[in-house]
């Protein structure tokens, strides 16, 4: 009579194959060296925008008999009444109502137009029509503005268009050639078989662009967005010949009334430079989390 325990035999452990060396203890792994030689780099670029920025905020700190010294010092007593100064001279709310209409109109327009006008010429260029119109508006970026400036201030004037209105006209359509530039070469890495299964589903050329297309182009919109942007907000030369009424100046041209004939009040001049950055720099504060998304689904796109 055999007798059957219940109780199961110790596993034993697979033997490790002869040759094999023992497990080491994990090492800590070692940093990435760090390039010294392109972080000097970056640092020396920095400079170029850090020290201009460091001598506006001193400069319009300082008082008028504070700038025969160095230009770097620090100033003995901060003037910020300087501010309030530029606040009066320049009318800056309005100025600044101004240029946000212009900019948000221009950015708006040329994000809706170039971009539909961009995507009817790269999916076209086989034809010699669109090839060509490819061809024209690039030649334009080599036309300098100031030999088409008379005739621009004419026409505008002509056409009732030397107003807040025109000029948005005229930031959309001087944009255009550059803009197409960069959206015919975006849209043409997007592949033609995402269009060609919406057209199979029945959608039209118009719902191809906006519901496939558009929301593709979100990296190369915060592009051109942004240059636009800048563009129109610091732009002095087109709205100093295309507007005529004092009241829709923009921030750049109200800041021409610190400097006449024969002097030029600098401090003040420089509290309206740093009034005028300062919505800039919250639009983009704001805005950094589209624009760094944008980039980043076109880098994984």
């Amino acid at each position: 009579m055999s007798i059957r325990s219940d109780t199961p035999a110790p596993a034993t452990a697979p033997a490790e194959p002869t040759g094999t060396p023992p497990r080491s203890p994990s090492r800590p792994r070692r940093r990435p060296s760090v390039n010294w030689w392109l972080t000097a780099l970056l640092a020396a670029c920095s400079l170029t925008v850090l020290v201009p920025l460091y001598f506006t905020v001193v400069t319009a700190l300082k008082k008028p008999a504070e700038l025969a010294g160095a230009g770097f010092d620090l100033p003995q007593d901060p003037q910020w009444g300087n501010f309030s100064e530029a606040w009066r001279l320049t009318d800056y709310p309005q100025a600044a109502l101004n240029s946000a209409l212009i900019t948000v109109g221009a950015v708006l327009l040329t994000l809706l137009t170039n971009s539909m006008v961009a995507y009817a010429i790269a999916r076209n260029m086989d034809r010699r029509l669109f090839r060509g119109l490819y061809y024209f508006f690039v030649s334009a970026l080599f036309i300098p503005f100031p030999i088409i400036m008379l005739p621009v201030i004419k026409q505008t004037s002509m056409l009732g268009l030397d107003n807040q209105a025109g000029l948005i006209f005229l930031y959309v359509v001087y944009g255009l050639a550059f803009n197409i530039f960069l959206y015919v070469g975006y849209i043409k890495s997007i592949p033609r078989a995402l269009e060609e299964a919406a057209r199979t589903d029945g959608a039209g050329t118009w719902t191809v662009f906006w519901r496939v297309i558009f929301p593709l182009l979100a990296p190369m919109n915060a592009t051109v967005g942004i240059l636009t942007f800048l563009w129109a907000w610091n732009d002095f030369l087109l709205p100093l010949v295309v507007l005529s009424s004092p009241s829709a100046r923009t921030l750049p041209l109200v800041q021409y009334v610190f400097q006449n004939q024969f002097t030029s009040d600098y401090t003040t001049a420089f509290a309206s430079y740093l009034m005028a950055l300062a919505p800039a720099l919250l639009v983009y504060l704001f805005a950094q989390r589209w624009v760094i998304s944008g980039v980043l689904r076109g880098a994984v796109k």
